[in-house]
């Protein structure tokens, strides 16, 4: 092996490493500013509203659907909750009386959770001062252009939870 290709070798092995050592801390970071921003954002919701950032979460994802409602393991799937992770929640969710529990009439199998007037309500008073706090984060950490470039990096990323499984009629 000649002088050239040996240089080639070491250096495109050199590359090889630094690409994954960039993805790791990439990956790193990435772990440690959502833990740091759910951290923040959840104390801010849980002293203003008496909300966790996962209650939040799923009054949100119940007002977008629907009738104000859907099924448990969809549910379960778009906040990354395993089943008996969102049965907690919506315990808590239906003992404020956020959240109701509805049987489906066809497939007695199937439980869908429903947003409530309390529930909706609640999720009025306290997407004013989560989306604040939300700017605020962002705001003191990034100019406009750096927001808009880390919205844009961060489109390439999937989305986790699929489409929603065929619904059942109530």
């Amino acid at each position: 092996m000649d002088f050239a290709s040996n240089y080639s070798e070491e250096r495109l092995s050199s590359q090889v490493l630094t690409k994954q050592a960039s993805a790791l801390e990439a990956w790193v970071r990435l772990l440690r500013g959502h833990a740091s921003a759910t951290r923040e954002l959840s104390a801010q919701l849980v002293a203003d509203h008496g909300l966790t950032i996962n209650d939040y979460e799923c009054l949100l994802h119940l007002s977008r659907a629907e009738e104000g409602r859907m099924r448990r393991v969809d549910l379960a799937e778009q906040l990354l909750l395993t089943a008996s992770g969102v049965t907690r929640l919506l315990d808590g969710l239906e003992r404020a009386g956020f959240v109701e529990r509805a049987s489906c009439a066809s497939d007695r199998r199937v439980t869908y959770a429903v947003l409530t007037a309390a529930g909706r309500e609640k999720l009025g008073e306290a997407s004013e001062s989560h989306i604040a706090g939300v700017h605020t984060f962002f705001e003191e950490r990034f100019t406009s252009e750096e927001l808009l470039q880390l919205a844009s990096l961060l489109e390439r990323l999937p989305e986790a939870g699929g489409p929603s499984a065929a619904d059942c009629s109530p």
